[in-house]
């Protein structure tokens, strides 16, 4: 009778263990099935964040594109506005340089022109007082 009642007790005990491991892993299941459903939440919520990221992501590399393009254009609008600059400049100088030359001769053809008159009112002196001296 010893040996049935030791064996019920292990019987018992074992019963229990098995009761014991069986509602652990039950626990553990319904847990893991929690823990699945809050990470594919996650996943689902990080996906949506995600994907608003990328669209804003690719708003603002379409602004930064037109603004590059934008500053192209002003870029090339700049150099042509300095070459057109520098071409006035080179203009102005020879403008200068061209006034220059006309004074140049300008003043040439005075101081020719004044000689020219004083040879012409000293030859013409010259010659009348001869001939009222001589006539």
């Amino acid at each position: 009778m010893i040996v049935i009642r030791m064996n019920n007790i292990w019987l018992g005990l074992i019963t229990f263990a098995v009761l014991a491991v069986a509602g652990f892993f039950i626990s553990v299941l319904v847990e893991l099935r929690k823990t699945t459903k809050s990470l594919r939440d996650f996943l689902r919520n990080q996906e949506d964040l995600l994907n608003t990221t990328l669209s804003e992501l690719q708003q603002t590399l379409k602004s930064l594109r037109n603004v590059s393009n934008d500053v192209n254009e002003i870029m090339v609008d700049a150099k042509s506005f300095s070459d057109a600059v520098s071409n006035i400049g080179d203009n102005i100088k020879r403008a200068s340089n061209l006034i220059d030359n006309t004074k140049s001769l300008a003043f040439i053809k005075a101081s020719g022109l004044r000689v020219g008159i004083k040879t012409a009112l000293t030859f013409l002196l010259k010659n009348l007082l001869s001939k009222k001296g001589g006539g």
